[in-house]
């Protein structure tokens, strides 16, 4: 399947994203963003999210999730959910280990990709990899969340289901605080870990769970 240079379609980076990417693919068909949450956490899944947007109904203040208040994102999954195209898909701890945090964070987004109930025609994946298998054309995009609207409506998509996903896992195993930190490595989590040990859900490569 052919790819195009990472880069070789609007270098700049603007200050918002925005759908020019979108536009320019879509006399070619549907465009899927690709993006993916929790690449950097000592515990739970990595989640990855394919967003198809409607560009006629654009949910107001689309932007990279990274930017956006717990507020504005929890508003905008809703938004997404009624007006686009959305599958949603992971990776676990135990997939992680079994393979490492980039292959999985890629097999998460084509496993969602390919989960869509339409079949796009381009797809454009934050970051500067493309996942196995993607059976369309696809752009890797640096800081694509930034830059394209679909990428950043995958960054929500994805951020919030992963949240949610901890704030469960908090409910489960209530000694590590995932509600609190979502997995990554906080001090309170860390004196958690050193006064339980792991739990299932922690990905025992990741230093400091990890023994050499």
């Amino acid at each position: 399947m052919a790819r195009t240079p990472p880069d070789s379609l609007f270098p700049d980076y603007p200050a918002m994203p925005d759908d020019r990417f979108e536009r320019h693919l879509a006399v070619h068909g549907l465009v899927a963003g690709l993006d993916e949450a929790g690449r950097g956490p000592l515990a739970g899944p990595v989640v990855a999210a394919a967003v198809i947007l409607d560009l006629q109904a654009l949910p107001d203040g689309l932007n990279d999730s990274k930017a956006l208040s717990k507020k504005a994102r929890e508003r905008l999954f809703e938004e997404i959910l009624v007006t686009s195209t959305v599958s949603i898909a992971s990776a676990s701890a135990r997939e992680i280990e079994a393979t490492n945090i980039r292959a999985a964070s890629l097999t998460a987004m084509s496993r969602a990709l390919h989960s869509l109930p339409l079949i796009p025609s381009y797809a454009l994946v934050d970051g500067r990899d493309i996942p196995p298998g993607v059976k369309c054309p696809a752009r890797a995009l640096i800081k694509g969340d930034a830059r394209s609207l679909s990428i950043a409506a995958a960054s929500i998509i994805a951020k919030v289901t992963r949240d949610r996903m901890m704030t469960r896992a908090a409910a489960i195993y209530p000694a590590y605080g995932f509600d609190s930190h979502m997995g990554y490595g906080s001090a309170r989590h860390l004196v958690a870990i050193t006064e339980h040990g792991p739990c299932p859900l922690h990905r025992m490569t990741f230093r400091p769970l990890r023994k050499d």
